[in-house]
């Protein structure tokens, strides 16, 4: 498997942008949209939602990233996956499928549980398998950096990796690393999408709520501290994208599984909203946009 550590953006990130995509585009011909989906729990299932618009509009997706729980849907997608496929389980998901109360001193609920059920999610569950490329952002606690899984490998414990929220989940340790949630670093994984040949970038930040006057448990206040830190790092996973969507779910509670047709809905709604767009990067005639991004090698 390719782990790459994701260097932090710098003030010439325009011309690091181009250098990434002009080595590329040596190796790889045609355009290539990519689809980065960021954190949010359980209303990151409105991902399903934007990809249910995609779908449907035959926007042609060639290389996919995810952080957190934009991890777990972009690698059900990317492995085959449609959005009515993984609507599915979504709709029937509680918070019980993927963790696990337990004593820890690291973390109050282990994630073994999020094995058997990215079983279910998944039709492949290795890197090389993917019918696109895919990358899994998790953080590096040790050296505190994102760190881009992608190529070749298994894909289920990057995933789980991406998904252990501070105080909530254990660090995991997997390759030499000691890793936690890839929100922590990067909040939305557009720049890996890069590394992965794209030449427009479409990313899906689920958006924070706002503040309240009392937080009545420690995972409020954790969860409130990552949305203000990520409030201040914004303009960095910004830089490498082109369209921003952001459902309107702020309102909604981390753990809002019982309201997964909502979150689709308005997931939809948004992406919906921003095909205008994302249609400018279409030829107007030759070949299937989808048919080449399937055609091109999965690895990085």
């Amino acid at each position: 498997m390719d782990a790459v550590e994701m260097k932090p953006a710098q003030g010439w990130w325009r011309t690091a942008r181009g250098w990434l995509r002009g080595g590329l585009e040596r190796r790889r011909s045609g355009r290539r949209i990519g689809l980065a989906l960021g954190g949010g729990f359980a209303r990151g299932i409105a991902h399903i939602g934007v990809l249910r618009a995609l779908e449907k509009n035959n926007i042609p997706i060639g290389a996919i990233s995810g952080v957190s729980a934009g991890a777990m849907v972009a690698a059900a997608w990317a492995s085959g996956s449609s959005a009515d496929d993984i609507q599915k389980v979504a709709l029937s998901m509680k918070f019980r499928d993927v963790a696990r109360w337990t004593l820890n001193l690291r973390g109050l609920a282990g994630s073994d549980r999020m094995i058997t059920f990215l079983a279910r999610l998944l039709q492949a569950n290795q890197f090389e398998q993917m019918r696109i490329p895919l990358a899994i952002v998790a953080t590096d606690l040790v050296r505190g950096k994102p760190v881009s899984f992608h190529g070749q490998g298994d894909v289920v414990l990057p995933i789980r990796a991406s998904c252990a929220y501070p105080g909530l989940f254990p660090p995991l340790r997997y390759q030499g690393r000691l890793l936690v949630d890839g929100f922590v670093s990067m909040e939305v994984p557009a720049e890996p999408l890069l590394q992965l040949g794209a030449d427009h970038v479409i990313s899906v930040a689920i958006p924070n709520s706002d503040g309240i006057e009392d937080y009545g448990n420690m995972f409020s206040v954790v969860s409130r501290c990552f949305q203000v830190m990520s409030a201040r790092t914004e303009t960095t996973w910004r830089r490498y994208s082109d369209v921003v969507i952001a459902p309107p779910v702020a309102d909604m509670k981390w753990d809002s599984f019982t309201s997964a047709n909502k979150l689709i809905e308005l997931g939809e709604q948004a992406a919906m909203a921003a095909l205008p767009t994302i249609r400018k990067w279409l030829p107007a005639a030759g070949p299937s946009l989808e048919s080449k991004a399937k055609s091109l090698p999965v690895t990085a």
